[in-house]
């Protein structure tokens, strides 16, 4: 094969650092931002974060100016007295951004930033870990264990009865089996392990908190809870009776047979059933182990009744405001290639895109907030029973973005608005087409079909067919099944079991 020398051209869409960097930081969630910026401070001697009392003194329209040109105005005053080292920050400012930098982008961003906020100092005093608890269902029974007075017998038994207990707090193997497994560690023949034994344990765990708890199935959780309430409480007994024997009529609601059986007038199974929904079907969830998540809100909303407009505004506690470091940044030489002035031209080349970046990303998110409030004003005004459909394309093409960056921005970042903190991604809905030839969004049909259901009379229900038809008569023509689609979404049970004789 004979060999040769081609000339090519082609083009080629290459990631840059600063397009890789940029495009990361849009994803990021106000807590991981923090983390990241943090972690960009501590690694870049070129970075520092502005104070306070140096914003009040400057201007607005210079804060919207690049923060590196900032801070090299401010070292070019601070050293106008030497001649030497003014020269030198000259030359420092007419660095290239195509600068070189030896140090690769996996080598300074390698890991991604957790979600659990900023890490704070060792001196810090963290509150939640002193009166917060993230102690599970089984370490909050072993606690009450501990203080039971018992045999090391009954408590091998105890210790098994609580293992076997799952999150909701009822048993998750039949007693027998857990007795068998029992039998299989404790019998002996000259002491032999009784069913009675295990029953008998398994009666005083049941009376450990939460109440309910170790239960074997619903009607056994709700008899223990009735159990423990004060005998003189009004309706104990008929309860009892009623959850013991015909807990399946209840369940489907078939009140006409439950009275008949019960032998229970219509006003007296009304104050039974009352007292038998103040009791808990799921005693384990008031033990919650995990910690508490918050929000912080990217974007603040509020309205200029003055002008009767809406203001869109960045949070200004979400990050602090980075500047170049001027002392670093004057000891740059353009003609030194030793170690020591490469080090610090690579770090400062870093720092002006790390802010860069950070600009980049604020003006973007500021840009499709203040788009999807004007879209949403009629949310804004009335609620949700006004939302308007919306979905990416719309706010790609309003502010001339590809619909993935729309995508970026508005995942895990929040809005805090006159009616709550909602994620901006809440305000993205597909249509439904009205009788008039417009267009009605998902979110507040959802929101007219939870409004009917609120309002229904409870003893005949509004079926999924009758709201279709009641839509319909506002002139918004959904099908049945549709209906049915939002309301298993929003967790409304069927008619049949929403009828009530409270």
């Amino acid at each position: 094969m004979k060999t040769s020398l081609q000339l090519k051209m082609s083009q080629q869409l290459t990631m840059t650092p600063q397009l890789q960097q940029a495009i990361r930081l849009l994803q990021l969630s106000t807590l991981d931002l923090q983390q990241e910026i943090q972690e960009a401070l501590e690694s870049n001697p070129m970075l520092e974060v502005r104070e306070e009392s140096e914003e009040a003194t400057t201007d607005e329209h210079k804060n919207s100016q690049s923060t590196d040109q900032k801070a090299t105005s401010d070292a070019e005053n601070t050293t106008n007295s030497n001649d030497t080292d003014h020269r030198e920050l000259e030359i420092a400012e007419h660095i290239p951004d195509d600068l070189a930098v030896d140090s690769s982008w996996d080598d300074i961003y390698t890991h991604a930033p957790t979600s659990h906020g900023v890490p704070s100092g060792d001196d810090d005093f963290n509150f939640e870990n002193v009166y917060g608890t993230t102690d599970s269902l089984w370490d909050h029974l072993n606690w009450q264990l501990n203080l039971t007075t018992m045999t090391e017998r009954d408590r091998q038994i105890a210790e098994s009865l609580i293992e076997s207990v799952n999150a909701e707090g009822y048993l998750s193997s039949p007693l027998e089996e857990i007795f068998e497994g029992l039998t299989e560690q404790m019998a002996t023949e000259d002491d032999p392990l009784e069913m009675d034994e295990v029953e008998a344990v398994l009666h005083r765990v049941q009376y450990f908190d939460p109440p309910g708890v170790c239960a074997r199935d619903l009607a056994d959780c709700l008899t223990i809870q009735l159990k423990q309430l004060a005998e003189e409480t009004p309706w104990r007994e008929a309860a009892l009776r009623v959850v013991n024997h015909y807990l399946d009529l209840l369940a489907s609601r078939d009140y006409t047979q439950l009275m008949r059986k019960s032998k229970l007038k219509e006003i007296e199974l009304r104050d039974v059933i009352e007292l038998i929904q103040s009791l808990n079907p799921r005693p384990g969830n008031q033990i919650e182990s995990g910690k508490d998540e918050y929000v912080v809100p990217d974007v603040m909303v509020r309205k200029d009744i003055k002008n009767n407009r809406w203001l869109v505004e960045l949070n200004p506690e979400i990050a602090p405001k980075l500047r170049v470091n001027a002392s670093y940044a004057s000891m740059v030489k353009r003609a030194d290639s030793s170690s020591d002035n490469t080090y610090l031209k690579d770090h400062l080349q870093e720092a002006r895109w790390f802010i860069k970046s950070l600009m980049s990303r604020n003006e973007t998110l500021l840009k499709v907030a203040t788009n999807i409030v004007e879209h949403q004003r009629g949310f804004m005004e009335y609620g949700e029973e006004a939302m308007k459909p919306l979905v990416l394309h719309d706010v790609a093409e309003a502010v001339e973005m590809h619909e993935s960056t729309i995508s970026r921005v508005t995942t895990q970042k929040y809005m805090h608005t006159p009616r709550g903190i909602f994620e901006l991604k809440y305000f993205f809905s597909s249509h439904v087409s009205t009788d008039s030839g417009g267009e009605a969004s998902s979110t507040a049909i959802r929101a007219i079909i939870k409004k009917l259901v609120a309002a229904e009379n409870q003893r005949k229900p509004l079926s999924d067919s009758k709201i279709a038809t009641l839509l319909g008569d506002k002139g918004i023509q959904v099908a049945r099944r549709t209906i049915a689609k939002y309301r298993e979404a929003m967790m409304i049970p069927p008619s049949n079991e929403r009828k009530r004789l409270i």
